[in-house]
C-alpha cells in the first residue's frame, strides 16, 4: 500500500470504534504494524482490554468508557515504546458517508456534521465512530484526524446498480439508494489480487466476499466497484452473524398483525437474526460448525442457508462483470472456514468454479493464496484482509497532501 513518496517520519494511529468495542493499531512511516489493542464490552462492569502478544487482560472497569479505554491502551502503548510522541495522523473507520464522501476526509466540524447526518442510515455504527473521533480528539487535540469511509469505495456504482425501484423522489429528497460497505476491505482485496496475479488495478476484475460477523460481497470491474450486496444500510444482502440480510418488506405488515412493532422488528433484524436467529444458539461460525458436527440440526440449517445465500449472490455479481480474474474470500469466516468455502462453491458448478480440497483445507497457504482445482474455470483465492493498513495509508496520504509544500521556484542569476 506504500505510495512511493518520501516517507513522513512518525507513527499513524488507526481507530475503529464500535458501539461497545474499540480497536486500535499503530503503524510506522513505512506501514509496518507496530502494535494492536482491543477493548470490548465497554460501558459494562465486565469491560476488558488486551494488547498484541499479551495474554493477560487489562482491567478497565474503573473507566469503561470509550475515552477511558482509549487512554488506558495508549498509556500501555507508550510503556512499550510505541506512541512515545503523538502520532502524525489518526485515521478513523467511519461506516457511512452517504454520497458526500468519495475519498478519505480530514475531520473538521463540517465533516463531523455530515457524519452525524448519516447516522440514521447506520445507527449502530456512525454514532460509535463519532464517539471515537471525539475521544481521540480530546487526547490528541493537535493531531490531524482523518475519516476513512466504508461507503467511499462504492461511489463508483452505476446508477442502475445503486437505485431502488422506488418513487424517484425518495432518492432525490432523502438519498434512498444502495451505498455499500466494507469498502476498505474490498479495496484491499483489489490491490492484493492485482499484486498476486501481476495485473494493474485498472485491469483487474473480481468478486470479493468479505465474510465475518458482518458480510458483504462486491463485484469489481477494472478496478471499480460496480455492484455490492449491502444497501442503504449494512442490513441488506447476505446472511450475517446477527443480521438477517435480505427480507421481504411485507414482513413488517405481516408481523405488525401479530403484535410486533416496526421498532421491535428492526431490533430483531439487526441483533437477533442471521446465524444466531436460525441456529437459536450462536452467531459464531466456529461454534456453529462444531455444534452441527455434534448433530444440532438448526446449526446445520444456519450453515446451509448462509452458504446458499452467499452462492446466490456470487452468481448475481457475475452479471455485473464481462470477465473474472478471481473469486476472493476474506474476513474471519472467509479466511478461516474451509467448510463454508467448499459448501458455497458446490452451488456454483454452473459457473465452472471448482475447489481443490487440500488447498482449501490449508486456506491457500501452500499455493500463494490459491485454492482452486486445476479444472476450475476461474482462480479462487483466500486473502487475509487488512483494513487497518488501508486506513493508515489513507490517513497518512491525507496529511501529506495537506502539508505538501509548494513546488520550489528557481530563478536564473547572472
Amino acid at each position: 500500500m506504500a505510495t512511493g513518496r518520501s516517507p513522513m517520519k512518525g507513527t499513524t494511529l488507526v481507530v475503529n470504534c464500535g458501539s461497545s468495542s474499540l480497536k486500535l493499531a499503530v503503524f510506522d512511516h513505512q506501514y509496518n504494524r507496530l502494535i494492536n489493542g482491543l477493548a470490548e464490552r465497554l460501558g459494562t462492569p465486565s469491560a476488558y482490554a488486551v494488547i498484541t502478544g499479551n495474554k493477560d487482560t487489562i482491567d478497565i472497569s474503573g473507566d469503561s468508557t470509550h475515552r477511558g479505554a482509549l487512554a488506558t491502551l495508549i498509556k500501555r502503548f507508550r510503556k512499550r515504546n510505541v506512541l512515545g510522541l503523538p502520532p502524525v495522523a489518526i485515521g478513523h473507520r467511519v461506516v457511512h458517508g452517504g454520497e458526500k464522501f468519495t475519498d478519505a476526509a480530514m475531520i473538521t466540524p463540517a465533516v463531523i456534521e455530515a457524519i452525524e447526518a448519516c447516522a440514521s442510515l447506520a445507527p449502530l455504527h456512525n454514532p460509535a465512530n463519532l464517539t471515537g473521533i471525539h475521544a481521540t480528539g480530546e487526547l490528541f487535540p493537535n493531531v490531524p484526524q482523518i475519516a476513512v469511509f466504508d461507503t467511499a469505495f462504492h461511489q463508483s456504482l452505476p446508477e442502475y446498480a445503486y437505485l431502488y425501484a422506488l418513487p424517484y423522489e425518495y432518492y432525490q429528497q432523502w438519498g434512498v439508494r444502495r451505498y455499500g460497505f466494507h469498502g476498505t476491505s474490498h479495496s484491499f482485496m483489489l490491490a492484493e489480487t492485482a499484486r498476486l496475479l501481476n495485473k494493474k488495478l485498472e485491469n483487474t476484475s473480481l468478486i470479493s466476499a468479505h465474510l465475518g460477523n458482518g458480510c458483504s460481497i462486491t463485484a469489481i470491474a477494472n478496478g471499480k466497484s460496480v455492484d455490492t450486496s449491502m444497501g442503504l444500510t449494512p442490513l441488506e444482502g447476505l446472511v450475517m452473524g446477527t443480521r438477517s440480510g435480505d427480507i421481504d418488506p411485507g414482513l413488517f405488515d405481516f408481523l405488525a398483525g401479530k403484535g410486533i412493532s416496526a421498532e421491535d422488528l428492526h431490533h430483531d433484524l439487526n441483533h437477533k437474526s442471521g446465524l444466531l436467529g436460525l441456529s437459536q444458539q450462536t452467531n459464531d461460525m466456529r461454534t456453529l460448525v462444531a455444534s452441527a458436527d455434534d448433530g444440532h440440526r438448526l446449526s446445520q440449517v444456519a450453515i446451509d442457508v448462509f452458504c446458499f445465500k452467499l452462492a446466490r449472490y456470487i452468481g448475481a455479481m457475475s452479471s455485473s462483470l464481462s470477465t473474472l480474474d478471481a473469486l476472493v474470500f476474506t474476513g474471519g469466516i472467509g479466511e478461516n472456514s474451509a467448510r463454508i468455502r467448499a459448501r458455497t462453491v458446490e452451488h456454483l458448478s454452473l459457473l465452472g468454479l471448482v475447489i481443490d480440497s487440500d488447498s482449501n483445507l490449508n486456506h491457500g497457504r501452500l499455493r500463494e493464496h490459491h485454492i482452486e482445482h486445476t479444472n476450475s474455470r476461474f482462480p479462487i483465492l483466500v486473502i487475509p484482509t487488512n483494513e487497518e493498513l488501508v486506513i493508515a495509508n489513507a490517513a497518512l496520504e491525507s496529511v501529506r497532501n495537506a502539508i505538501a509544500p509548494p513546488q520550489s521556484i528557481t530563478t536564473e542569476t547572472s
